[in-house]
């Protein structure tokens, strides 16, 4: 069995305030999620010797490094299934620009595989799956637009009027983990709550 052309949307944050760290070292956040119309396109095919591959080349990401391949082996792991799957990825979201590509890759990949081997898994339980792949990965599972606290995991819908969003990619390249180990990064934002947002 194989699915195709399965959509991994981009993602705005629409404010994002660092609220505190946690003694593990994650930051504490709040911020709005709104997914937008640039997506990447993800296929999986069913294997059944249980090997992850790649159908893509992306450069300067090893395999295990690979948030899509990580996911994978995270929902082999959880569920002991004995499946594999060959994944091919056409990827426009660019790398390091704050839209989310990885974790939205990695999600489609935990709700796609889930699936495509009968793993069973509530949405909810994807999202736990997803989070120790990247903050982001669970607002992806989630699937809506929403206002986020905690490391990212605790997340409420919220209803968000049309918009139009012009998004320019510059030629460089920010990775998440150095933004978020700056030394100079604010960690004692105010806490907002969501009727402020609204």
């Amino acid at each position: 069995m194989t699915l195709y052309d399965v959509p991994a949307p981009a993602k705005l944050n629409l404010f994002l305030h660092i609220v505190g760290r946690r003694a593990d070292g994650y930051h504490l956040l709040q911020s709005v999620f709104r997914f937008i119309d640039l997506c990447d396109t993800l296929s999986f095919e069913a294997r059944a010797d249980g090997a992850i591959e790649r159908a893509y080349e992306l450069p300067g990401v090893a395999p295990e490094q690979d948030l899509v391949v990580r996911a994978a082996r995270a929902l082999q792991a959880a569920t002991g299934t004995k499946q594999g799957a060959r994944i091919g990825l056409d990827k426009r979201i660019p790398q390091g620009g704050g839209l989310g590509g990885g974790s939205s890759d990695a999600a489609t990949t935990l709700i796609a595989l889930n699936r495509l081997w009968g793993c069973g898994l509530s949405r909810r339980e994807l999202m736990a799956l997803g989070l120790p792949l990247g903050a982001d990965v669970p607002v992806f599972i989630f699937g809506q637009s929403a206002f986020a606290q905690g490391v990212g995991e605790d997340l409420q819908a919220v209803a968000l009027p049309p918009a139009a969003y012009l998004v320019l990619q510059p030629e460089a390249s920010v990775p998440t983990a150095e933004i978020f180990s700056a030394p100079d990064l604010t960690h004692d934002s105010k806490h907002v709550r969501i009727t402020d947002f609204l």
